[in-house]
């Protein structure tokens, strides 16, 4: 939550005084930008009795990623080279009045922001490279997702500069973000989010399955946590395939088929073994039907066979298994 305190502003000479609306909540971690309803908006001079201004061209900048300690009046001496800047907040816990890590910097011109976006962003203030992107004022282009991709198996040298060098040839980027713990260090995957579909389709095209730093990455749509948690849970509820562990050394394929057989239908029976043919202790069981695979879990997990306790579970494909760890960190 922000502070409601006033922001600082830089002079007006022969203007009423600047007013700015109150900052959102930061940035969300799959990096959608702010929405218009909690940007802080540019200041406007006022003058008694004048008719309606003209919607404004947005020169509001979101800029993220700063040390707790950095303070308006820093950001002013920085921002203020690429022109008059309007008004600073720096966004602070109402209670604590600890920085959230994040501000607003307004400018009175458009073409003053965006000559700051492209020379100031991702420098570095108080030893951490800030993030700076425009205000987002429309709401729908966050909320649609059609341009937010996804790229994961990035390699941990690869920062939220060098992704966004990476994919700014293929179109205009809202915001891009490298995913990463406490420590700040990457946590291997981030997001790029695209002004267009058209924009976010052709870097699918071109990067997915490329070299990056190394790193074979893969590049996608985004899923939202929504779609991605409902497609994990029709899974977990029409699951068919059952993974055996703690399996005696002694038990073969047709011994495993027989054990699990008694349930239900099932379409195969494998005991995993090494490049010498020996048991690795563990199996997979494909039932043709969910009730038998989940009547045979119930049945046979932590039940004794041949002096060793079993560990029956539903079998997860690799991807799934990601789907479900990346979830946790977002």
């Amino acid at each position: 939550m922000s502070d409601a305190s006033t922001p600082v502003s830089a002079p007006v000479v022969n203007e009423a005084p600047a007013a700015a609306v109150a900052a959102p909540a930061p940035v969300s971690a799959e990096g959608a930008a702010p929405t218009e309803a909690a940007a802080a908006a540019p200041a406007v001079a006022a003058e008694a009795g004048a008719a309606p201004a003209a919607p404004l061209v947005n020169a509001s900048l979101y800029v993220g990623e700063l040390d707790p300690s950095v303070t308006e009046a820093m950001l002013y001496e920085l921002f203020s080279i690429c022109g008059p800047v309007a008004s600073i907040r720096v966004c602070r816990d109402a209670i604590t009045r600890r920085s959230l890590g994040y501000a607003y910097v307004n400018f009175h011109n458009h073409s003053d922001g965006e000559r700051a976006l492209e020379a100031l962003n991702y420098t570095e203030i108080k030893d951490r490279a800030c993030r700076i992107m425009w205000s987002q004022r429309d709401p729908s282009l966050r909320k649609n997702g059609s341009g937010n991709i996804f790229i994961k198996n990035l390699d941990p040298s690869i920062d939220n500069k060098a992704l966004h060098d990476t994919f700014a040839a293929f179109g205009n980027i809202l915001s891009c973000k490298v995913a990463t713990n406490e420590a700040g260090e990457s946590l291997g995957f981030g997001y790029v989010h695209y002004e267009s579909r058209k924009s976010a389709d052709l870097a699918i095209e071109k990067v997915n399955g490329m070299l990056l730093n190394d790193s074979k990455v893969f590049v996608g749509h985004h899923v939202s946590r929504k779609e991605r948690q409902a497609r994990i849970a029709e899974q977990r509820s029409q699951f068919t395939n059952l993974y055996i562990k703690f399996l005696p050394t002694e038990v073969d394929d047709e011994e495993l088929s027989v054990m699990f057989t008694k349930f239900g239908e099932i379409t195969s029976a494998v005991v995993q073994r090494d490049e010498e043919g020996k048991s690795r202790g563990f199996g997979f069981v494909n039932y043709k039907d969910h009730e038998a695979a989940n009547r045979a879990l119930e049945e046979l997990h932590e039940s004794e066979y041949k002096g060793q306790t079993l560990f029956v579970s539903r079998a997860q494909k690799k991807a799934e298994r990601e789907e479900e760890l990346r979830s946790q960190y977002e």
